[in-house]
């Protein structure tokens, strides 16, 4: 599955299924083929979304306190980072709720 999710107030955000799913899951949803994010529940979005980009980098930089302890180097991170997928739709949820227009995907 892919999201599109799609706001008159911003260019579309586009992501395969396991990074749309783990987004729903920040944002406290089960993953859905369909969806809307109003205007007004947009300001928590973006907290928990930070959030989750905080506790993924605090989670890392922990891995690496505890490699270095032992003598050891943590291998670099593959792929795209959360902060990296996330910050599109923190933008979008930022521009949307600005603009006072909701988010939908599936529509």
């Amino acid at each position: 599955m892919i999201y599109k999710f799609k706001s008159k107030a911003a260019g579309d955000v586009i992501m395969l299924a396991p990074a749309g799913d783990a987004l729903m899951r920040v944002l406290g949803r089960e993953p859905a083929a369909k969806g809307i994010i109003e205007v007004a529940s947009m300001p928590r979005a973006v907290e928990a979304i930070q959030a989750a980009i905080v506790a993924d980098e605090a989670e890392r930089a922990e891995a690496e306190r505890e490699a270095h302890s032992r003598g050891a180097n943590l291998p670099a991170r593959q792929g795209v980072t959360p902060r990296q997928r996330l910050w599109p739709m923190v933008e979008m949820l930022r521009r949307a709720h600005a603009a006072n227009e909701p988010i939908v995907w599936g529509v």
